[in-house]
């Protein structure tokens, strides 16, 4: 250790004032209390809980041995709601498919978990095709490529396998001329394309403008870094330049163009946050740049920005408000977790989204020269017969399209398979018989007489809701499960009766597991395992904790069973049954001459539901894995020299008994990074166990009492990415 270093560390960490502040906010605590309580403590409860959720497999999250749920994002939401979302690797791999999200609230109960389906992961990760060779693959579907992303090694889950691919994005051109953003895994041993999905979402839309606005720009271009470094320019990609006004009002001058295309693009980032709480179309406080003048009859969304174009005779460019609202729509739908699916259903419900939140930013909008309304486009007289190109409140005015669920087929191209859930939300939003003006709504066969409208800004906010839970799975049936919880949790029992209805009205049938949207809480419980993996010899036993808490209604008895043990291991629970709120412990009993190897055993707890949770138990293994491997959690950040940062993710866990906690700390090489592990004690963060070597790798290890702690992470010279695991009693 250098002689200065933890002087220099405390120095640079314990300006506690201004750390804790730039970390997770200010540290006060004016008198000694009994269980002190840091800052911001029902963030670290619910995301505590969720990843003790992720970590035990529970429900949907259950996981195999070579396999881990990585948190990538979390959402706040109303009453002190999270949604933390989660992707699959496996080894090490990314995968794709398996992804899921776990909602959970400030006093670390877990309320909901949604997975999409995954099996078992069995396969070698040796790939036998090159990168080189699968990207020359991948390039070779389009007559002509503008950019194409480097190939990483994935698992994609299709059709109930695992596969190992090489995945890129390829933008450019069909040989038909058409934009395409193909979304591409080439299988990494055969060399063939496994799937590619095409990412560009057409929407055509109406072009005009939207009268004298008020725009943010920099003071010389249409670029707004308020918002991300969001920009407007033309088919270069460079924003245009000048100064205010900018612009000419006339149809087809392109920086008028830009400037509608900011105000409805800006007017949306707006009404996310102002309405629903989310911090912008890519949930991070920006949005895609955009790019005015194509020359054609369209308008698209390709991952990377979004393209506009004229309308049919090129009379105006494509910049109406609900035009550019819809294509930043597939970016909410693209960046939200489960990001774009594979399925026609999911294109069409991606369509539909678009719409959705084109409406919504009309009617926040509320801009005179286009009266909140839900048509598509109904300005641009595309077809030539001055109809909207899609209708919400009846679909099928419009080229026959469904209006009901059921009329969807596996083939229904995805803007007419947009009908149901655009339909679904006008009954939400306005009712089946609104008035005032308002257009009636048809309820399709086996609905309800009627239905009664909530508002628009109730139903976007649970529209918004429903996608945070969204994985890559995401159909109808999902959607109306979401929906029902999003608003349950955020309103109540009328408005969850209301989405209940909506979704009655257009055929889309009630699901096991659903929300119960009675006014009392319907009773329930949830599982983890603390730890959810453990190493034993034959011969010997192994023991983890059960724990159980309230998730609904009043605490109940839970029946612990376990299954999925081999020959040789039994597992038994003490007691057998708990009041929920109270936890058991489990014996692994693993005899003599059990065979060796990994086990995953499911540990089911039985009340008025069913819940599992999955341990994996390792027989024989004598050498604990390398590196981190063997931490509980991983966490992964970024620093400059002399920077420091809190973990987990800027804030910190509680732990509610005694015990070790282990900090595994790996970091840029020819750097030279500490570890810091602090406890709360009433008013401060106090050191308590220090890694401060002269190298990139730290380890940890402090038995304590229970209370709340945090690692700091502290570059103490040189730049770069770092990786910390973490185990806690």
């Amino acid at each position: 250790m250098h002689p200065t270093r933890l002087t220099a560390a405390v120095a640079a960490l314990a300006l506690s004032a201004s750390l804790a502040t730039a970390l997770v906010g200010p540290a006060t605590a004016a008198t000694p209390q009994a269980q002190p309580v840091p800052p911001g403590h029902g963030k670290a409860l619910a995301l505590a809980a969720a990843d003790r959720a992720a970590s035990s497999g529970l429900d949907e999250l259950r996981h195999g041995a070579d396999e881990d749920l990585v948190r990538t994002s979390v959402t706040p939401w109303a009453n002190g709601l999270y949604y933390a979302s989660y992707e699959r690797t496996y080894r090490g791999l990314p995968v794709v498919g398996g992804d899921a999200v776990v909602v959970s609230d400030s006093s670390g109960k877990v309320r909901e978990v949604t997975g999409a389906p995954a099996p078992a992961i069995r396969l070698s990760t040796k790939a036998t095709v090159t990168a080189d060779a699968a990207l020359a693959t991948a390039r070779g579907q389009l007559a002509s490529v503008e950019s194409a992303s480097t190939p990483e090694l994935t698992v994609l889950l299709q059709g109930g396998k695992a596969v190992l691919t090489w995945h890129t994005l390829v933008i450019g051109r069909t040989a038909g001329s058409a934009p395409s953003s193909l979304d591409t895994f080439v299988d990494a041993r055969t060399g063939a394309v496994a799937r590619a999905t095409d990412k560009i979402l057409h929407a055509d839309g109406r072009g005009y403008h939207n009268g004298n606005v008020t725009i943010d720009t920099a003071a010389t271009s249409m670029t707004d870094t308020s918002r991300g470094g969001f920009k407007c320019g033309g088919q270069n990609g460079s924003a245009y330049t000048g100064s205010s006004p900018w612009g000419n009002g006339s149809a087809n001058d392109l920086v008028t163009a830009c400037v509608d295309i900011m105000y409805a693009a800006q007017k949306e980032h707006s009404m996310l946050k102002e309405w629903f709480g989310y911090n912008g179309q890519n949930g991070q406080g920006g949005m895609v740049p955009a790019r005015a003048g194509l020359g054609e009859v369209n308008a698209y969304y390709d991952g990377t920005k979004t393209t506009y174009g004229h309308n049919q005779n090129s009379s105006m460019q494509l910049t109406g408000i609900d035009v550019v609202a819809h294509e930043y729509g597939h970016e909410i739908f693209d960046r939200t977790p489960g990001s774009s699916g594979s399925s026609n259903e999911n294109g069409g419900m991606n369509e539909s989204t678009g719409d959705i939140f084109g409406a919504l930013t009309e009617h926040y909008a509320n801009n005179p020269n286009d009266t909140p309304d839900y048509t598509v486009g109904e300005k641009l007289n595309f077809t030539g017969n001055n109809q909207p190109i899609r209708n919400m409140y009846n679909p099928s005015l419009i080229n026959n399209d469904p209006n009901c669920y059921t009329q969807l087929t596996s083939g229904t191209e995805v803007h007419a398979g947009a009908g149901p859930q655009n339909h679904w939300f006008y009954l939400l939003a306005e009712g089946s018989n609104p008035g005032g003006g308002k257009p009636s709504s048809p309820i399709c066969s086996g609905g309800p007489s009627s239905v009664t409208g909530i508002g628009i800004q109730k139903a976007g906010k649970i529209f918004m809701g429903a996608l945070l839970m969204k994985t890559s799975s995401w159909n109808h049936p999902a959607a109306r499960k979401a929906t029902l919880s999003a608003a349950k949790n955020t309103y109540g029992s009328a408005e969850c009766n209301a989405v209940k209805a909506a979704w009655n009205a257009v055929g889309v049938p009630a699901q096991s597991g659903e929300t119960d949207c009675g006014g009392t809480t319907t009773p329930d419980f949830s599982l983890a395992l603390n730890p959810s993996s453990g190493s034993v010899q034959p011969g010997a036993s192994v023991t983890s904790t059960v724990n159980t808490s309230t998730t609904g209604g009043s605490a109940q008895t839970v029946q612990l069973s376990a299954s999925g043990a081999p020959s040789g291991v039994t597992v038994s629970f003490s007691p057998a049954s708990v009041t929920s709120g109270s936890s058991s412990t489990m014996t692994v009993q693993v005899a003599a001459g059990t065979a060796n190897g990994t086990y995953p055993i499911t540990v089911t707890g039985t009340g008025s539901a069913t819940h599992t949770v999955t341990y994996q138990l390792s027989v024989g293994t004598t050498t604990p894995p390398t590196g981190c491997d063997n931490t509980e959690y991983t966490y992964q950040g970024s620093l400059t020299d002399g920077a420091a940062e809190a973990q987990p993710d800027g804030s910190y866990y509680y732990s509610a008994t005694s015990g070790t906690h282990v900090g595994c700390l790996r970091g840029p090489a020819g750097a030279d990074f500490d570890l810091y592990l602090q406890k709360w004690n009433g008013s401060t963060w106090a050191d308590v166990a220090v890694g401060g070597t002269a190298t990139a790798d730290e380890d940890t290890s402090y038995y304590g009492t229970a209370g709340y702690y945090r690692y700091v992470v502290h570059a103490y010279s040189g730049s770069g990415s770092y990786t910390l695991g973490l185990s806690a009693p």
